[in-house]
């Protein structure tokens, strides 16, 4: 008996075996692109893929650096909406074509293969690890802000403390206003900001000091001048937190607005001295790479960005890696310039591997030889291919870039590749 029940175990752990074997022999499914991060970029870069029927999987790790915030703002047609409308109603366009999938999950290793002529990309997806091998890159990972430890601020990061005027300064405008940064980057945020609020106070934090004013005035010269000019006020006391008073999210407004205003209102509290209450907060904090993928391949880090370069639509110093929106290093932060990246690179993504694979279409067919259709010559390609080749991707380039007045107009054939 015993050595049966010996006999029935081992038989199973071979049965086990095997299927373990089977499964990390089974090829991985291969792409033409995989785009990592599901954000405005990465999704503009799938809908670019999309439309020429490219083979592409994004996947989404579902943390983004405007999640917090109530509305996004300076988006044609979507000018008010959540964020998480915006993505959903994307997803939902894009999910119309069938050449691209997309999937939550968490990218944890991107390996270079065969020269930089392939990436195989490892990613955990509820629980699980998976495997895709693909032929181009696209890093849509984003940036994250850093904020600090002071009670409050990371409770209503986005509703009512707000980094981009543009993104949420609206809803605040002709309110009392606070400023949290480091006192040399003040006179910058208040030139910033003028037109929106005038009623301001610097809460600089224990920065006001003989070193601190030096950079400020290196950064403006008189800068002092220009604050007393505008009656803003610096409170160098160190912030002790800052709490919420009221709540100024309007359950009620009409969600079609494009803008409605907030009316927050706030408490800082100092370690010495009386609170001061503010309705709203323009904030000056740093902001860093959300995903390290970039680094660890071997992308140039320029400035804490992912260098690329843009008239290579945003590639990278890696051969078929390629960095949009945020994370790259073009030091532009919005929504509508995120798409435009992510068009850019998707155009010249496409371009390239159709470049690539003619190369190779040619190189076969020189070797091997071809015929014409009554079999009685071969044709010379170095006399009759190299002609052609430029003026079909030139005409590839017109017909998917659209018109210049596009925003998402990635540039003209000659500056590509000039």
């Amino acid at each position: 008996m015993r050595f049966f029940q010996s006999s029935l175990l081992l038989h199973l752990l071979a049965l086990a075996n095997a299927a373990i074997i089977e499964r990390d022999e089974s090829q991985p499914e291969l792409y033409d692109a995989v785009i990592v991060g599901g954000g405005p970029s990465g999704l503009s870069a799938l809908s670019g893929l999309a439309r020429v029927r490219r083979k592409v999987l994004l996947i989404d790790s579902g943390e983004y650096r405007n999640g917090p915030t109530r509305h996004m703002h300076d988006v044609l047609g979507f000018d008010g909406v959540a964020p998480a409308y915006f993505r959903w109603a994307a997803r939902e366009q894009i999910s119309y074509y069938d050449t691209v999938s997309m999937t939550n999950g968490t990218v944890t290793e991107i390996e270079a293969q065969n020269n930089n002529t392939q990436y195989q990309v490892d990613f955990v997806h509820e629980g699980v690890g998976e495997r895709v091998i693909a032929r181009k890159i696209v890093l849509a990972t984003g940036l994250r802000d850093i904020l600090p430890d002071t009670p409050g601020v990371k409770e209503n990061w986005g509703k009512g403390i707000y980094w981009c005027p543009w993104c949420d300064g609206h809803e605040h405008s002709d309110q009392p206003l606070g400023l949290l940064a480091p006192l040399d980057q003040i006179a910058d945020m208040v030139r910033e900001i003028l037109t929106l609020n005038t009623n301001i106070i610097a809460f600089v934090n224990g920065t006001d000091t003989e070193e601190m004013r030096d950079l400020a005035e290196q950064d403006m010269e008189d800068y002092e001048i220009y604050l007393n000019i505008n009656k803003v006020k610096v409170d160098n006391r160190t912030i002790k937190g800052i709490r919420r008073l009221k709540n100024g999210a309007d359950g009620h407004a009409d969600p079609s607005l494009p803008t409605v205003a907030e009316y927050d209102e706030f408490r800082v509290e100092f370690s010495e001295g009386k609170g001061v209450n503010r309705a709203a907060f323009f904030a000056g904090f740093p902001s860093e790479q959300r995903s390290s993928l970039g680094e660890e391949m071997g992308v140039h880090i320029y400035k804490k960005r992912m260098f690329s370069n843009m008239t290579l639509g945003f590639s990278t110093n890696i051969p078929g890696v390629y960095a949009v929106g945020d994370a790259n290093s073009d030091n532009i932060t919005n929504v509508p310039h995120a798409m435009f990246t992510g068009k850019r690179t998707a155009v010249y993504l496409h371009v390239q591997i159709a470049r690539e694979d003619t190369a190779k279409e040619i190189a076969e067919a020189k070797k091997h030889g071809a015929a014409n259709d009554d079999g009685k010559r071969e044709v010379n390609f170095d006399e009759t291919m190299h002609l052609p080749r430029d003026e079909e991707m030139r005409s590839l380039w017109e017909r998917m870039n659209g018109d210049p007045r596009d925003i998402l107009y990635a540039g003209d054939w000659d500056q590509q590749m000039n």
